[in-house]
């Protein structure tokens, strides 16, 4: 039985081609030499536009709800279509949730006893 080994090539070969193919391009012209600054602080900030700053950290949920309320998302971000501002789940959810900030306690707590109860802790998982 005879084992077929990957020949490679000499290293040198490849080291001197690289460093000739280097010598053959023109240099880099210099950044002060003429060239106008494309650094960020040179630029006028735009207007109505926030300033960067620090990333605001992310964090992934999931949560159970009604058949009934999942289809209140599609029907929320087909009326958003219609004044054309296409609109993800999570910025629906992130909506309603300042609105529900803003409302006084009564109001809010109204909101909350017209909702469905739901068993806490996640679904059954069929066929197990």
């Amino acid at each position: 039985m005879t084992v077929q080994t990957r020949t490679s090539r000499p290293a040198a070969k490849k080291t001197a081609t690289r460093q000739a193919t280097k010598s053959l391009r023109p240099p880099k012209p210099d950044a002060a030499a003429g060239r106008p600054s494309t650094k960020a602080a040179d630029k006028p900030a735009a207007v109505g536009k926030k300033a960067p700053g620090p990333k605001e950290k992310l964090v992934r949920d999931s949560f159970t709800m009604p058949q009934e309320d999942y289809a209140l998302i599609a029907s929320l971000k087909d009326r958003t279509l219609s004044f054309k501002r296409p609109t993800k789940k999570s910025e629906l959810l992130r909506a309603g949730l300042h609105a529900l900030q803003a409302l006084p306690a009564a109001a809010l707590r109204e909101a909350l006893d017209a909702l469905t109860p739901l068993k806490a802790g996640r679904p059954r998982r069929d066929g197990l």
